[in-house]
């Protein structure tokens, strides 16, 4: 009896892991895909499954023959088209760098970009060279990425300064930024349509407040009519931020928030609210 009662702990262990396994393998997958093309295939995959086991359940024998037909070419087409993503992500795998990543190089990384952004904020400001950066946080911004020219570049102070400089290509828009790139820029973010909005903002505040309302970014302005730094966040604006206000902000938000979630340390969870 103790055997079988032994026996039987250690199935419920072991099926107990396998679940959260699997649910960490699923987890970390939708973070991979999240804020990418892959988020609407996925969303194209479930509605094909909707839809064969609607036919399934009410006997649509032409609708579900059609659905499995998707279903064994589709996985194919898949194959095909997204042949680089997969290649990468093989390769990621075979370094170890799947599902994990450094604390340590994120941690170097958003340093960077918030000393990029200051010293490009700081310049723009003095001269009075309009611009809209957003910052990818939690919430993907995929589907705004795709409204502008494509970049993939390492983010720097000096692409940031040449992108909006007047009557340039790219100028017109909002540069999005995706953890250590310059994603895409001339992106097309949402109008915030709060009545509560001063009426001498223009469109860079209003898009600024507009792609805050929706997603957890983080979105920095400079006004070409007087040089005036805001920022956005959660629906709030935060406006003629000085030099030293707007990097202290933009640290709190960018590097000490991402250390709380790592270290969930009380004393930086205090200093985040009180700046916040």
């Amino acid at each position: 009896m103790s055997l079988f009662s032994d026996f039987s702990i250690l199935k419920f262990l072991a099926n107990t892991v396998d679940i959260l396994l699997v649910w960490f393998v699923i987890y970390k997958l939708i973070t991979i895909v999240r804020g990418t093309k892959a988020v609407q295939l996925v969303k194209g995959i479930f509605v094909i499954l909707l839809v064969k086991i609607i036919s399934d359940t009410f006997h649509l024998q032409t609708l579900g023959w059609m659905m499995e037909q998707v279903l064994i070419w589709g996985f194919l087409a898949i194959a095909i088209i997204f042949q680089p993503e997969l290649r990468r992500a093989l390769e990621q795998l075979g370094r170890g760098r799947l599902f994990s990543r450094s604390g340590n190089q994120e941690g170097e990384d958003q340093e960077k970009m918030v000393e990029a952004i200051v010293k490009a904020v700081d310049y723009m400001a003095k001269r009075r060279i309009g611009a809209l950066i957003s910052v990818e946080r939690e919430t993907g911004m995929g589907d705004y990425i795709e409204t502008g020219i494509p970049l993939e570049s390492k983010i720097s102070s000096e692409l940031l300064i040449n992108i909006f400089i007047p009557n340039t290509p790219l100028h017109d828009g909002a540069v999005i930024l995706q953890k250590n790139t310059v994603a895409a820029a001339a992106c097309y973010l949402p109008l915030s349509e709060s009545p509560f909005i001063s009426k001498e903002l223009g469109t860079r505040h209003r898009a600024a407040l507009g792609i805050s309302e929706v997603t957890d970014s983080l979105t920095v302005i400079v006004s070409e009519e007087t040089g005036s730094v805001s920022l956005t966040k959660n629906g709030e604006l935060h406006r003629d931020l000085k030099s030293e206000a707007f990097k202290e902000l933009l640290a709190n938000e960018l590097i000490f928030k991402n250390n709380v979630k790592q270290t969930s340390s009380g004393r930086w969870n205090w200093r985040v609210k009180k700046n916040g």
